[in-house]
């Protein structure tokens, strides 16, 4: 059998076994973690590994999430077609693509210089073009395409950068980890309502840390 139909059975599996079983139920997101060749944003050595129910390393210490968390954070967020999303911690570029296949367009920045820039060319060989990489220092968000509708925060963070959340566009919602680095994390959900800010507590996970520059 070809890698590429193996490839392909092996996600629709992940998809069916791992998040569709689990409760998710949002078409788009399903859609877009169908369409999405997660393989091809880990390292060849884990590619076999690529649809298997667990983080993987990228590299630079840094890691690829678990593919039902991404496809919950997806989903939390309500990511929809006129939607403009901000990613801080772009990594392999992975989080990014499956948001790129619902929203408008996703803004997104990566601290790690090396994986900034393959990132960025993995994307624009698998030809979206509505993507926008940038690397740099993601605390200060990107004010020059702010107001999104959209932040996801895929590093953990001690306490949510003021400049995110005042980026965030009026019934935005943003998903971000909060807790100390190395140890287990709460997922918070991020809403903002006439200007007002009010936090959903969503579930414990394990992101690597924060990064400044």
């Amino acid at each position: 059998m070809p890698q590429t139909d193996k490839f392909e059975a092996a996600r629709l599996k992940m998809v069916k076994t791992q998040i569709e079983d689990r409760g998710l139920t949002n078409t788009d997101v399903l859609e877009a973690m169908k369409k999405v060749p997660r393989h091809l944003f880990v390292p060849r050595t884990y590619q076999n590994e690529a649809y298997n129910d667990y983080p993987l390393p990228i590299g630079y210490q840094q890691t690829i999430s678990q593919p039902f968390i991404v496809a919950y954070m997806t989903n939390i967020v309500k990511p929809g077609k006129e939607m403009k999303a901000l990613e801080i911690g772009t990594g392999s570029g992975y989080q990014a693509a499956v948001l790129a296949e619902i929203v408008d367009h996703v803004y997104t920045i990566e601290i790690i210089p090396e994986l900034a820039r393959e990132s960025s060319e993995r994307l624009k060989q698998l030809g979206y073009q509505n993507i926008t990489c940038k690397y740099g220092d993601g605390y200060q968000g990107w004010p020059e395409h702010a107001p999104f509708d959209i932040i996801i925060i895929t590093a953990a963070v001690e306490n949510i950068p003021q400049p995110l959340i005042d980026q965030l566009a009026e019934k935005g919602r943003m998903v971000v980890p909060v807790g100390k680095p190395h140890s287990v994390q709460e997922l918070q959900l991020i809403t903002k309502k006439h200007g007002k800010i009010n936090i959903r507590h969503l579930t414990l996970v394990r992101f690597v840390p924060f990064m400044r520059l």
